[in-house]
C-alpha cells in the first residue's frame, strides 16, 4: 500500500509528541510548521527538532505564529504539558535545522509543489492555516485531506470556558477562517478523544516493550498524565494521536456524521466553542466530517508501531 504523504501543523506538546512518532512510522513526512499553542513558541519549535533528532528524519521544520490572530490567549497548556511542553525533564539542545522559511509560506510552497498529494493534519491552534489562507485563498484546492484535531461538539471542553476546547479556544479567529475556507473536512473533537482513550497498564506495557522512542515518551509525558489522573479523567488520553490515525487511514472511522460547524467568537462564557447544526436548521454548508468512533484495535496497534513495541 502506498505510504500516506502527510504535511504536520503542530504545536509539541505530548500528545502531539506521539501524533508525530506515529506519522514517521506509518507515511512520510513532507514537514512540520509550528505554532504557538500548548507552550510558546521558542518551545515548540525546539520540541519539534528534538523529535527530529530522536527520529533521524530529515523532516524540515518550519517556525509559525507566535501568537493568535486577533486576540491574545488567555491561557496556554503549559500547566498539563510541563512548561517546556515536554515535561520539564531537561533534554538537550536539539541539533536538528530549522528552516528560514515561514510556516505560513511554506504550507503554500509545499502544496504548490505537489497538489493534490499532501493531507493536511492540523494540531494545533489553526494560526498558521488561517494565516496561509489570508495570503492564498486557493490553498484548500491543493490539499488532498484536511484533518483537525479541535472542537468539542456538544460543549464538553478543555479550557476555563466551559464549551471551548484548548485548539480552537487558543485562536477562535483561525479557526473560523479555516471552517468557512475548505469545503471539507475531517474533525477530531476532544469528546471523541476522550471516549477513545487507552487503558493506563496496558499503555505501559507498550512503553515497556518498545525502543527508544517509548522510552522518550514515557519521559516527557508523565506530567500530563499526572495531570490527568489528579483531574480524573480517564486513561491515557492521546488527542493528538488520534487525529493522526484518522489521517494515516481513514477507513479506522466506524462512526461519523456530516455537520455544519461554526466558531463562537464574541460570548463571555462561549468564546471558541465550536457550533454544531446538527438538525440542519440554518441551510449552512455541511462542511464538517465529525469522527465519531474509530476501531480501538486498530488505532492501538498504530500506537504500538510507533513507540516500538511488539506487544
Amino acid at each position: 500500500m502506498t505510504r500516506p504523504q502527510l504535511l504536520i501543523d503542530t504545536d509539541p506538546g505530548v500528545d502531539d509528541a506521539l501524533a508525530i512518532l506515529m506519522a514517521h512510522a506509518h507515511a512520510d513526512v513532507a514537514g512540520l510548521s509550528i505554532a504557538a499553542g500548548n507552550v510558546g513558541l521558542g518551545h515548540t519549535v525546539r520540541n519539534a527538532r528534538t523529535l527530529v533528532d530522536l527520529l533521524g528524519a530529515a523532516t524540515p521544520v518550519f517556525a509559525g505564529c507566535a501568537t493568535p490572530l486577533v486576540r491574545t490567549a488567555d491561557e496556554d497548556a503549559a500547566f498539563a504539558h510541563g512548561r517546556d511542553g515536554f515535561g520539564d525533564v531537561g533534554l538537550p539542545e536539539p541539533v536538528a535545522a530549522l528552516s528560514a522559511e515561514p510556516a505560513a509560506l511554506a504550507l503554500l510552497r509545499l502544496t504548490r509543489e505537489r497538489p493534490g498529494e499532501l493531507t493536511l493534519v492540523a494540531l494545533a491552534p489553526l494560526t498558521n492555516l488561517a494565516l496561509a489562507l489570508r495570503i492564498d485563498p486557493t490553498l484548500p484546492e491543493r490539499v488532498a485531506r484536511l484533518v483537525v484535531m479541535g472542537g468539542a461538539v456538544s460543549g464538553l471542553g478543555n479550557t476555563g470556558r466551559v464549551p471551548a476546547e484548548f485548539n480552537v479556544g487558543f485562536d477562535p479567529e483561525a479557526a473560523h477562517v479555516v471552517f468557512e475556507a475548505f469545503p471539507q473536512f475531517d474533525l477530531i473533537d476532544w469528546e471523541v478523544t476522550l471516549r477513545h482513550a487507552f487503558d493506563e497498564a496496558q499503555f505501559d506495557r507498550w512503553l515497556q516493550a518498545g525502543d527508544r522512542r517509548a522510552d522518550f515518551y514515557e519521559r516527557i509525558a508523565a506530567t500530563a498524565r499526572a495531570f490527568n489522573r489528579e483531574h480524573a479523567r480517564r486513561g491515557v488520553i492521546v488527542a493528538d494521536a488520534l487525529a493522526m490515525a484518522v489521517a494515516i487511514d481513514p477507513s479506522i472511522v466506524t462512526r461519523r456524521q456530516t455537520r455544519a460547524v461554526a466558531v463562537e467568537l464574541d460570548g463571555h462564557l462561549t468564546r471558541g466553542a465550536t457550533v454544531i447544526d446538527w438538525a440542519g436548521r440554518l441551510g449552512h454548508p455541511a462542511r464538517a466530517n465529525l469522527v465519531l468512533e474509530v476501531d480501538q484495535a486498530r488505532f492501538a496497534a498504530m500506537v504500538r508501531r510507533a513507540l516500538g513495541a511488539t506487544d
